[in-house]
């Protein structure tokens, strides 16, 4: 494991997602100064392929590995099952075991949807996951690869997200509100926005050297945003910030077609993250404001 000095070398995968978006553009304003970070995205490094990933890592001499890459359409995973499995469960699954193997602290990036929302409490860490759809359940198999694989590292859920980058529930609305005067979303389904500059940077501070040298074996950690609300009360929330002349009607998950079960409630629980990392959480609706004054923020 790398020590203090500027000798931690770190990957990201999945580099052109959002998140990965967000960690390249916080190493460019230098706010991770214990070494260099690479960013890899598909065209560049299968995860899914041993031989180029064990290549890759021991080539460029990685010390942590930030695992952003996933399958994330939630939709067309239910017909895409090989895709979402092979990207969110063999990936993953590869990346643990290389990582064990040249003893690389891992970070993957996992998400709420590894629960049923059948709780009416914040879900902790230790709460028994129960993914409802293939999109879960294929991000349920690739934290059970990388907890079967051992080494160091931690398993990072969050939900929600959305950022100036990629597509996302937030520049959908923003775009929506130009096409219509009304939208209906759905008023039953509870769960935290996470800004993924925010999620960015408390990954920059838990991959620390002063935080690594603590932590052996796999750790599972939640982090969101603050605070919590429904889609259409974040949908409300958008168009009241950015001023729309739309209006958002409520309306019930049994009336929105969806070809999957999502979790009804899948709020997380972020007292152990702010505990073990003291981190400072900022609510969703202030995270809101900020990405909404992104200057990255384009809407076609």
């Amino acid at each position: 494991m790398a020590g203090n000095g500027g000798d931690t070398r770190v990957l990201v995968t999945g580099s052109n997602g959002q998140l990965g978006m967000e960690l390249q553009r916080l190493y460019k304003e230098g706010r991770f100064k214990e070494g260099p970070m690479l960013f890899a995205d598909m065209d560049v490094l299968d995860i899914c392929n041993w031989s180029d990933v064990r290549s890759y890592l021991g080539v460029n001499r990685i010390n942590v590995v930030i695992n952003a890459a996933a399958y994330t359409n939630v939709e067309q995973a239910e017909t895409d099952e090989s895709a979402a499995y092979a990207v969110n469960r063999d990936g993953v699954g590869v990346l643990a075991q290389v990582c064990a193997e040249l003893g690389i602290y891992l970070v993957h990036i996992s998400t709420d949807y590894v629960f049923d929302g059948t709780q009416d409490e914040p879900y902790r860490e230790d709460d028994r996951p129960n993914p409802t759809g293939v999109y879960g359940a294929s991000k349920r198999a690739g934290e059970e690869e990388m907890l079967k694989a051992g080494g160091d590292g931690l398993i990072v859920r969050t939900a929600w997200l959305y950022s100036a980058f990629g597509k996302n529930f937030v520049k959908t609305m923003m775009r929506l509100s130009r096409e219509r005067s009304e939208l209906h979303v759905v008023a039953d389904q509870f769960g935290s926005p996470t800004w993924a500059r925010d999620l960015a940077e408390a990954l920059l501070v838990m991959i620390g050297a002063g935080h690594r040298a603590h932590k052996r074996g796999i750790e599972i950690f939640h982090y969101t945003n603050e605070e919590h609300c429904s889609w259409c009360e974040f949908a409300m929330a958008i168009m009241h910030k950015i001023h729309a002349n739309c209006v958002v009607n409520p309306i019930a998950t049994s009336e929105y077609p969806a070809t999957c079960r999502r979790p009804m409630y899948s709020v997380l629980d972020k007292t152990k993250v702010k505990r073990v990392y003291g981190l400072y959480i900022p609510t969703w609706e202030a995270a809101l404001d900020k990405m909404l004054a992104d200057p990255e923020l384009k809407i076609q």
